[in-house]
C-alpha cells in the first residue's frame, strides 16, 4: 500500500449504538481529519442471523456516509466471534483449552478453527460479506479474523492432525524415539498411537513441536482467509489481520508472509509509565509499560515484513479493566503516535470509536465517551488529526534508523514459556523468561540513546553474513537457545565478515529440537570463553576490569542469571564483585576476523546493558542523541529519500535540543539553522526534516 499520508482514525461500530448517531458520528471525524474507519469484524451474528439467513444491507449506509466525507474503510470478517445459532448446531467447534475440557460461550475466540463445519460457515459469511461491499469505493482493504491464535487447540481432530503431521515429518516411530530421546523416562513409542495428548507433557520436544504445530494452524487459517478475500479485491486493496502479539499461537514472521501488509495492536500504559527518566517498573503484559516498549512494540511490527505497517487497534483512553484507568496526559496521544509513524506506522486507528454502553468492554474508552459528547480525548486526536494532514507524504511509509539489529526468536519463546529458565523472583517459573532477557538488551539499546530493529531468523540466515554486516552492523543474539547447527556457525561468519555479535545467556546452548548440545558452550561462536556451569541469582554487583573501555557506573548488575565463563582467547570487560561469582567475568570480548564477539553472560541490569551500548555506540559518529535524560532522537528514511529526525520530551518538565544540522519543522514549515535550539515543552514532539 502507499497512500499520501498516514491513514487515522478509530474502529467503528455504529451497530453497537444505543441510538442512530451514524451521520453526527461521520461529522465528527471528519472534522477531526479521520481518513479511515473499520469495521464489521465483530459481528457474525448481526451479518448472520440465523443459519443462512444474511442481512448485509446495513452497513451500506455506514460506508456511503465515510465515502462521501472523504474517509476509506477496512472491512472485517467477523470469524473470530462466533454466533450462538452456529454453537447450537455444531456444540464440537468449541475449542479444547485441554482434552476434553472445553473453553465454554461467552466470550469470543472459542473455537476450533480447523473443524470442517466451522470452516464451511466462516466460508460463507466472509465471501457474503467481501463479495457484497469489495467493489465499494470507500473500501480499501480487508482484514480478515482478528488477533488470532488466541487460544491452543486441544481438540481430538487437531491432535490427530498433529500425529499425521510428526508421521510425516519423521517418518517412523523409530526415528521420533531417538530424535525426541523417548527412552528418558520410558517413553519410547512402539505406535503413532501410543503418543500421548500435550496435556500431562513434560518432554521439551513435544513441547516445542507442538507450539510450532498450533501456529502453523493460525498461519494456515489466516492465510486461507486472506486467498478468499483475494478472489474479490480490486486492484490496491490490501489484505492484513490484526496481530496481538504475545497470544500464544502465532508465529508473526509466517502470519504476516500470507498478507499483503503488517497490521498489529499495540497497547501501553499512559500516564506516569510514559515517563523519561522512568519512575516506575517497568512491569510486561499484553499492554507494555514503559517508553522504550512502546518503542519495542513498533520496532517488532516493522520486523515481520521489514516494511511499514498499520496499527489497527491502540489506546484511545483508558485501555484495560475498570481497575485500571489511565487516560493519557496532555500531549501524550500525539507523542505516542508520533512514535509509532517514526518506526513505521503507516496508519494510526484507535480503539474505538465510542465507548461502549454494555459488554465486556464496556469500561475501554473511546475517542468519545459514554455521553457520546467530544471531550478532552477527542481535542487532542483532532488536533492530532489536523497535524498528521499537514505533514502529508512527507512521514508515511518510513523506514526506521536502526544502530543495533535484534536477533528474534519464536522457537525459543516457545520453549522458554513452557520449560522457564529464570524465575520471577519468588521462586516461580518466569513465563516470559525469553523476552525478559531480549528486553534486557533492547532496552539497554534504547537508554544509550540507540535504535534498534528486530530480525527474525528466516529474515537472517538467507542473507549472507558479508550481506548481513552492511546491513546490520551490530547484531544481538542474547537467549538464542533453539539453534540448528548452521545458524551458530553462521553468527561465527558474521562476526568474522566484520560485524559485532553481542552474544547472551543461553545462546547456543540447545540445537534446533530443544536438546542440550555436546559441544562446551556457547557453541560454535569462538567467543574466546567457555563454561558448564551457570547459576540462576538475584542481583550480583558489577564492576569494570581495570584497563577496560567498558564504563560501568556504581551499583551496576548481573541479574537472574551466570555464566561461569571461563576465559580462553577474551578481553574481560567487567567482573562481578562477589566472593564466589568474582572468579567468573561478567562480559568478554573478542576480536573475530574483522569483527567481533561480545559476550555478555548474565541478564545485565538497566544500568549495565546501558553502559555496554554505551561503549558499543562510542564507535558510532552520529550526533543526534538524546541531550537531556526526558528525550528520544528517532531517524527515518522517506519514501522519496529524506531524512527525518524525531526529538520527543517525554515528561511534564521542559528541556531544550540544540540541532546537529539545518532542519525544516514538518508541522509548521518553519526553518532551523544548524546550531539553533529547540525548545520542547511538556509531553512534546518535533518532527524534523533533514535539508
Amino acid at each position: 500500500m502507499n497512500h499520501e499520508r498516514v491513514l487515522f482514525g478509530a474502529a467503528y461500530y455504529h451497530e453497537y449504538q444505543p441510538a442512530p448517531r451514524l451521520e453526527a458520528d461521520l461529522d465528527l471525524m471528519q472534522a477531526a481529519r479521520f481518513s479511515v474507519i473499520r469495521v464489521g469484524e465483530s459481528v457474525w451474528s448481526t451479518w448472520e442471523p440465523e443459519d443462512g439467513v444474511f442481512d448485509l444491507d446495513w452497513l451500506q449506509p455506514v460506508l456511503d456516509g465515510a465515502h462521501a466525507r472523504g474517509i476509506a474503510v477496512v472491512l472485517g470478517t467477523p470469524t473470530y466471534a462466533a454466533p450462538p445459532w452456529l454453537a447450537r448446531l455444531y456444540p464440537e467447534i468449541n475449542a479444547e483449552a485441554a482434552t476434553g475440557r472445553r473453553v465454554g460461550w461467552g466470550a469470543r475466540q472459542e473455537i476450533d478453527y480447523t473443524h470442517p463445519a466451522f470452516l464451511f460457515h466462516a466460508e460463507r459469511v466472509i465471501r457474503k460479506i467481501i463479495s457484497r461491499y469489495a467493489a465499494h469505493p470507500a473500501v480499501i482493504g480487508f482484514q480478515v479474523d482478528n488477533e488470532p491464535g488466541n487460544v491452543l487447540l486441544h481438540n481430538h481432530a487437531v491432535f490427530q492432525r498433529f500425529v499425521g503431521h510428526l508421521r510425516a515429518r519423521y517418518g517412523s516411530v523409530e526415528r521420533l524415539n531417538q530424535e525426541w530421546g523417548l527412552t528418558y523416562w520410558s517413553h519410547r513409542l512402539s505406535r503413532w498411537s501410543d503418543l500421548w495428548t500435550p496435556d500431562g507433557n513434560a518432554q521439551p520436544q513435544y513441547t516445542l513441536a507442538w507450539r510450532q504445530f498450533q501456529a502453523q494452524l493460525t498461519t494456515d487459517f489466516i492465510g486461507w482467509q486472506a486467498e478468499i478475500a483475494r478472489e474479490y479485491a480490486r486492484p490496491g486493496q490490501f489484505v492484513t489481520t490484526c496481530i496481538a502479539y504475545e497470544r500464544p499461537g502465532i508465529e508473526d514472521h509466517a502470519l504476516a508472509a500470507r498478507l499483503d501488509v503488517t497490521a498489529g495492536n499495540p497497547y501501553y500504559r499512559m500516564q506516569d509509565a510514559l515517563t523519561l527518566p522512568r519512575t516506575r517498573v517497568d512491569d510486561q503484559d499484553w499492554t507494555t509499560s514503559g517508553v522504550w516498549a512502546l518503542y519495542q512494540s513498533a520496532d517488532r511490527m516493522f520486523s515481520s515484513r521489514q516494511e511499514p505497517f498499520l496499527v489497527t487497534e491502540t489506546n484511545a483512553q483508558a485501555i484495560s479493566h475498570q481497575w485500571i484507568n489511565e487516560p493519557a496526559y496532555d500531549g501524550q496521544w500525539r507523542q505516542a503516535a508520533w512514535a509509532l509513524v517514526s518506526r513505521g506506522a503507516s496508519m494510526i486507528e484507535y480503539w474505538h470509536w465510542h465507548t461502549l454502553h454494555y459488554g465486556t468492554e464496556t469500561y475501554w474508552g473511546g475517542v468519545l465517551p459514554h455521553s457520546g459528547e467530544p471531550g478532552r480525548v477527542y481535542r487532542e486526536l483532532a488536533a492530532l488529526g489536523a497535524e498528521l494532514d499537514r505533514a502529508g507524504a512527507a512521514v508515511a511509509g518510513l523506514t526506521p534508523d536502526a544502530d543495533v539489529t535484534v536477533l528474534w526468536s519464536q522457537d525459543t519463546k516457545w520453549s522458554l514459556e513452557e520449560t522457564p529458565a529464570l524465575d520471577d523472583g519468588a521462586g516461580n517459573p518466569d513465563r516470559r523468561s525469553y523476552q525478559s532477557i531480549v528486553d534486557a538488551f533492547y532496552r539497554g539499546a534504547f537508554d544509550a540513546g540507540l535504535q534498534a530493529r528486530f530480525v527474525h531468523p528466516a529474515q537472517l540466515f538467507t542473507m549472507s553474513p558479508a550481506e548481513a554486516v552492511a546491513a546490520h552492523p551490530i547484531l544481538v543474539a542474547a537467549g538464542f537457545l533453539i539453534a540448528s547447527d548452521d545458524q551458530l556457525q553462521w553468527l561465527r561468519g558474521y562476526a568474522s565478515a566484520g560485524g559485532h555479535l553481542i552474544a547472551g545467556i543461553r545462546t547456543g546452548y540447545e540445537d534446533s529440537l530443544a536438546r542440550a548440545r555436546v559441544e562446551r558452550k556457547p557453541a560454535f561462536l569462538d567467543a574466546g570463553v567457555w563454561y558448564d556451569e551457570f547459576s540462576t541469582v538475584g542481583a550480583v554487583p558489577v564492576a569494570a576490569e581495570p584497563g577496560s573501555p567498558l564504563r560501568v557506573p556504581a551499583g551496576a548488575c548481573g541479574t537472574r542469571w551466570i555464566d561461569g565463563l571461563t576465559v580462553e582467547d577474551a578481553d574481560v570487560l567487567a567482573r562481578y564483585v562477589h566472593p564466589h561469582f568474582g572468579r567468573w567475568p561478567a562480559i568478554t570480548t573478542r576480536a573475530e576476523g574483522d569483527g567481533r564477539v561480545t559476550y555478555v553472560g548474565t541478564v545485565p541490569d538497566e544500568a549495565l546493558a546501558a553502559a555496554l551500548f554505551g561503549w558499543v555506540a562510542s564507535e558510532s559518529s552520529s550526533a543526534w542523541r538524546p541531550q537531556a535524560g526526558t528525550q528520544t532522537v528517532t531517524g527515518a528514511t522517506a519514501r522519496d529519500g529524506s531524512r527525518l529526525r524525531f526529538v520527543h520530551n517525554w515528561s511534564f518538565e521542559s528541556s531544550t535540543f540544540t540541532l546537529p544540522g539545518a532542519v525544516v519543522d514538518v508541522s509548521s514549515g518553519e526553518r532551523y539553522a544548524e546550531g539553533e535550539v529547540l525548545a520542547l515543552g511538556a509531553w512534546d514532539v518535533r518532527i524534523l526534516r533533514i535539508v
